[in-house]
């Protein structure tokens, strides 16, 4: 890919400029396995340099919108390599192509409290809602599997800033005191254990009744450590077996919590944990 003429600096400085992106790059991953954020220079009526990310997942219109920069060059570089310095993924200055960088309204939400906004708004605004709708919702028409696949790649830039922000907080904290309430956390479930239920399982006739926990341990963006339990609320047959109509939990899902309280903070080994009671995961809206 031809790196485009930069308006408004020299040759020399646009050299120097394209041979300290080539040294940003070194090591990431190429375009067409990981993707890339592209920084597209100005264009009528828009003095601004944007930023926006091309994604393989996307089988057409592969590039999406993020967000204005700067008017110029060197502060809008330096933004988004500050934004995406932890992402695998390259950064390029392109020219600005209408034809492949403009909205089709296929990443506009047509439902529920954000009704009429962009995916790319709400990924500024309310980013839990945003991996709601690219894990969560439920998909009817072949239109709203697109709408939801592109939901993942921007739940994909959300997640590359946060591993910024990851960096620049000290891991494995506990998440509150002890009675707080805590909101909106997204996290990815690192280990399942099951175990029945002492107190209510039981044996009628001589058919057992297993109500099975799942212990689950989960982390979140920044690497802290956190645990609750999920206890079937339907009979299984089976020791440890969640029924057919629980939801098993498996390692590596996203888990979308609402609301929650804090039970308390322990340690294990060199960890520290959040428990947590009182969970409410994140319902559609």
């Amino acid at each position: 890919m031809a790196n485009p003429i930069i308006p408004g600096i020299s040759q020399a400085e646009q050299d120097l400029l394209y041979s300290k992106l080539n040294a940003y790059n070194q090591g990431r991953a190429s375009f067409k396995e990981a993707g890339t954020y592209l920084v597209a220079l100005p264009r009528p009526g828009h003095p601004q340099y944007s930023l926006w990310i091309y994604s393989p997942l996307s089988e057409r219109h592969s590039i999406f919108y993020i967000h204005d920069l700067s008017t110029d060059i060197h502060e809008s570089l330096r933004i988004a390599s500050t934004l995406c310095y932890y992402s695998p993924r390259c950064l390029l200055v392109v020219d600005y192509n209408a034809k492949r960088m403009q909205s089709n309204g296929d990443d506009l939400i047509s439902f529920g409290k954000y009704h009429g906004h962009f995916l790319h708004e709400i990924l500024r605004i309310d980013p839990a809602y945003l991996t709601w709708i690219a894990f969560k919702f439920m998909p009817r028409i072949p239109k709203q599997e697109r709408f939801m696949q592109i939901a993942k790649i921007y739940h994909s830039v959300y997640i590359d800033m946060q591993q910024r922000q990851a960096r620049q907080h000290v891991a494995n904290r506990f998440l509150g005191k002890e009675g707080d309430k805590i909101e909106n956390l997204t996290l990815t479930v690192i280990s399942v254990r099951l175990e029945d239920d002492p107190y209510k399982t039981h044996v009628k006739g001589a058919t057992p009744y297993f109500y099975v926990r799942q212990i689950l341990k989960l982390k979140d963006a920044s690497g802290n450590l956190i645990t609750f339990r999920v206890t079937a609320r339907t009979a299984s047959r089976e020791s440890c077996q969640v029924p057919s109509a629980e939801h098993a939990y498996r390692t590596g899902e996203t888990v979308l919590i609402a609301s929650a309280r804090v039970a308390r903070n322990y340690m294990a080994g060199n960890n520290k944990y959040t428990r947590l009671t009182y969970v409410k995961l994140m319902q559609p809206q």
